[in-house]
């Protein structure tokens, strides 16, 4: 935020413009359009991790300003939504594990079961093994997570290369630092046609996402800076 940026420089001035250097690189070298900027930025807000108020209304204002549409944005949100599916990645396998330790078995299933969404996940080559242990748990339940993850994904609302750097961003990001998603993402971006440079500067819009500790502390060290003169 531009009020922050200038107490900063107020305060510290040679950490402030160093600060500002680092953070705009992104937006000022141009190797990735300004609208996915703005929608990995986006992402890194507004995702289930992170959930800034203030950053996710900024990205979304300058996305739009940018030419992104509201369907490319509402994919945004709804796919950091879905990101916290990985509560499951971690917890059924360590779930499974301790109960065998501990010699207690899940309940059995009843084999009636129908999972049409994770059944077409299969029939395209899309299935991450790392669902296994949550559908082997709840196969139902996981079937009703895929309802909502497919159609979205399907639309094709955005490019594959551009969902893959979008999901790299979502994984890699400070709040989250999934590393089985980040290799996974990374590996099918430059399968879709990202390039390294690409990809490395989706990795410095997460480090950039730093500077939020700047965007909530300063005007509160401000505030309590007056409270205590005044």
């Amino acid at each position: 935020m531009d009020e922050v940026l200038e107490q900063l420089r107020e305060w510290d001035p040679a950490w402030a413009e160093a600060c500002a250097r680092m953070a705009t690189n992104p937006w000022r070298r141009g190797i990735l359009p300004r609208k996915l900027v703005e929608l990995i930025s986006l992402m890194l807000n507004v995702q289930c991790t992170s959930l800034n108020p203030e950053g996710t209304r900024r990205h979304i204002r300058a996305a739009l300003d940018a030419g992104a549409t509201r369907d490319e944005i509402l994919f945004v949100i709804e796919g950091a939504a879905l990101g916290a599916i990985h509560s499951c990645s971690l917890g059924a396998p360590i779930l499974l594990e301790e109960a065998a330790a501990a010699g207690i078995a899940a309940a059995a299933r009843t084999g009636t079961e129908t999972t049409p969404f994770c059944d077409r996940v299969r029939a395209i080559g899309q299935w991450n093994t790392a669902w296994d242990p949550f559908y082997q748990l709840d196969p139902v339940w996981t079937d009703e997570f895929f309802s909502t993850a497919i159609p979205a994904y399907s639309r094709g609302v955005l490019s594959p290369k551009d969902l893959e750097l979008l999901m790299i961003a979502f994984d890699a990001s400070y709040t989250h630092l999934y590393a089985p998603g980040t290799r996974r993402h990374i590996k099918a971006a430059l399968q879709a046609g990202a390039s390294v440079e690409e990809i490395m500067e989706v990795l410095k819009l997460c480090v950039v996402q730093g500077v939020q500790s700047c965007n909530l502390g300063v005007p509160i060290l401000a505030e309590e800076l007056a409270r205590r003169n005044g």
